[in-house]
């Protein structure tokens, strides 16, 4: 019994194909990218007519969803507990007071984390100390300054549970500037462009501190991996 020849696919035809199937992964993925924002946009715009209207369960939703999120940020620009969490309880006054300002057009943790750097800022002035305050006043060295990144960064190999007291401790001992972008960028996971609207800070500038604060963190990150090497070893 003959089975007919099967049909060679041309080459050509083969490539159309192909071309088709990346297209409607790349249109379905932008489609997605496309929902998402729609729906952080409608979330925010939402929010603000909440704030407005001085919602009060709006507020305490608020609060129970970022709570966690804006104490660590504040941990890490103050570096004390008790600092932090007084001006945790600002921070959401001012959100209370001053709600209406708030239009919906930015993220609202991003209008959050700026009404608490701004604290920070305030509160590092009237107490004339090194600070974020020097953030503002263009002292650092913003002239490129790239290092290789074909991996994980330091951080995203150590936020693991058993670790992250570890790089808390380490993320501490940077110059603020660097430890807020690295914050920002890799716990709060803000793009560069919201980082450097939340710092008012160049775009550059944020790209900077970024790779400065992750060269200065590369050592102290391989220095704890080394010490775990030596207990597993022990």
């Amino acid at each position: 019994m003959k089975f007919a020849p099967l049909k060679k696919e041309h080459a050509a035809d083969r490539v159309f194909s192909a071309t088709h199937r990346v297209s409607d992964n790349v249109q379905s993925e932008t489609i997605s990218i496309a929902a998402a924002v729609a729906q952080t946009q409608s979330e925010s715009a939402e929010i603000a007519r909440g704030l407005k209207r001085q919602d009060p369960e709006l507020l305490d939703h608020l609060i129970e969803l970022y709570q966690h999120r804006l104490l660590r940020y504040l941990l890490f620009l103050t570096g004390k507990r008790e600092v932090a969490e007084d001006l945790f309880q600002e921070t959401w006054m001012r959100v209370l007071l001053r709600g209406a300002q708030y239009n919906g057009k930015a993220r609202f943790d991003t209008w959050l984390f700026t009404i608490a750097r701004n604290l920070v800022i305030d509160l590092s002035r009237k107490r004339t100390m090194s600070s974020l305050d020097e953030m503002s006043e263009g002292r650092e060295d913003d002239r490129p300054f790239e290092i290789p990144m074909t991996g994980p960064s330091p951080l995203e190999q150590f936020q693991s549970r058993e670790d992250s007291a570890e790089v808390s401790a380490v993320l501490l001992k940077l110059e603020p500037n660097y430890r807020e972008v690295l914050v920002l960028r890799f716990y709060e996971e803000l793009s560069l462009e919201e980082i450097a609207n939340l710092t008012r800070a160049p775009l550059s500038t944020v790209k900077s501190r970024l790779y400065r604060g992750l060269a200065a963190l590369k050592p102290e990150v391989e220095q704890i991996r080394a010490s775990h090497r030596m207990a597993e070893v022990g």
